[in-house]
């Protein structure tokens, strides 16, 4: 059974709150918190942009704390799940991989490159795993274009676009916080590049147009250069749109053998084959977000279980995110491709 505590009840920590209650071999046995209500299970004051509203908790199966130190002093705690504001992942991951606990943080794993690579170091210092929560491989429509992508299951990758647009982020003071989470480049733009370089490994370089408001960017269209015979990849994201449309995703990518076509709200997953045919593949996870998140928890817990390196939730792979999206907004912001 592998014990999991929970660092930061905001939207997050309440999401994987719900998640963690469909694990197996594993389960939330304390949480981390500053706020009394919310240590007393009064979540009502949480909201975010999916998934249900903050209720009253039952919390008297599990272990309360209101210091940092506290948990990770805990031996009944073999998982920290730090799910605070991203300024503060550095030094809270740090901390609990030198206290010999494994480590799950939210994305971003950071927002500086060189706090990335001290987390890097200590994990491999502490013989711990440092794995980084991007939960888009795991919602359903992602995680089959990944697969197919990555088994080549319609031949390679020759060309793919990516969209991630919300309205601007009213439903929290901690992520329209540019300090704290990086603005829309990082916080929201990082599922893209994470993904990205899943699928399509770093770029040579990249090269970004888009839109400063005070002086930060809040919407890009970069393009991934791969060099010759690389893929043509893509995407637009950002925090422009109005509210009549806070969130939308979605993806068009061009295989050997197949096209994959997907807008989330507007056109469910549909691949296109050569034959004119159109079909929609049964996917894994259903409609309920939190789903998604829950596999993503799950795989964390199998990678301790059975000791293996994780893949879809590499620290590595997480920090090279970050570097992708520190580069496009270099891009953006001198007008010329920039080498990674």
């Amino acid at each position: 059974m592998v014990r999991i505590g929970i660092v930061g009840i905001g939207f997050m920590g309440m999401i994987h709150y719900l998640a963690s209650r469909r694990l197996k071999g594993a389960k939330v046995t304390a949480i981390c918190s500053r706020d009394p209500k919310k240590l007393a299970g009064d979540w009502r004051g949480i909201r975010g942009n999916f998934g249900p509203p903050g209720q009253v908790m039952d919390l008297g199966h599990v272990k309360r704390y209101s210091q940092l130190d506290d948990l990770l002093a805990d031996p009944a705690i073999d998982l920290v799940d730090i799910c605070n504001p991203t300024h503060l992942h550095p030094a809270t991951a740090i901390a609990a991989l030198k206290a010999g606990k494994h480590v799950l943080v939210e994305k971003a794993i950071a927002l500086e490159t060189k706090d990335a690579d001290a987390m890097l170091k200590a994990a491999a210092a502490a013989r711990r795993k440092l794995m980084v929560a991007h939960v888009l491989p795991f919602v359903p429509e992602f995680a089959y274009a990944a697969e197919v992508i990555r088994s080549r299951a319609f031949g390679a990758l020759q060309a793919a676009h990516f969209r991630r647009i919300i309205s601007r982020p009213d439903w929290s003071a901690d992520i329209a916080d540019v300090s704290k989470t990086g603005g829309p480049a990082i916080d929201l733009h990082i599922h893209d590049t994470h993904f990205i370089g899943l699928v399509c490994g770093v770029p040579a370089k990249v090269f970004s147009t888009g839109v400063l408001e005070n002086n930060a960017v809040a919407y890009l269209t970069t393009q991934y250069l791969y060099g010759p015979g690389g893929p043509c990849v893509s995407c637009s994201s950002g925090a422009l749109a109005m509210k009549g449309r806070m969130f939308t995703h979605g993806f068009e990518i061009f295989l050997e053998k197949a096209t994959l076509v997907f807008e989330s709200g507007a056109t469910p997953l549909t691949v296109l084959t050569a034959d004119g045919k159109q079909k929609r593949p049964r996917l894994k996870g259903g409609d309920d977000p939190v789903n998604a998140f829950t596999a993503e928890i799950q795989t964390a817990v199998d990678d301790i279980s059975h000791d293996r390196e994780p893949d879809l939730l590499s620290g590595k792979l997480a920090r090279d995110a970050l570097a992708l999206c520190h580069k496009e907004c270099q891009s953006l912001r001198t007008g010329k491709a920039v080498s990674l």
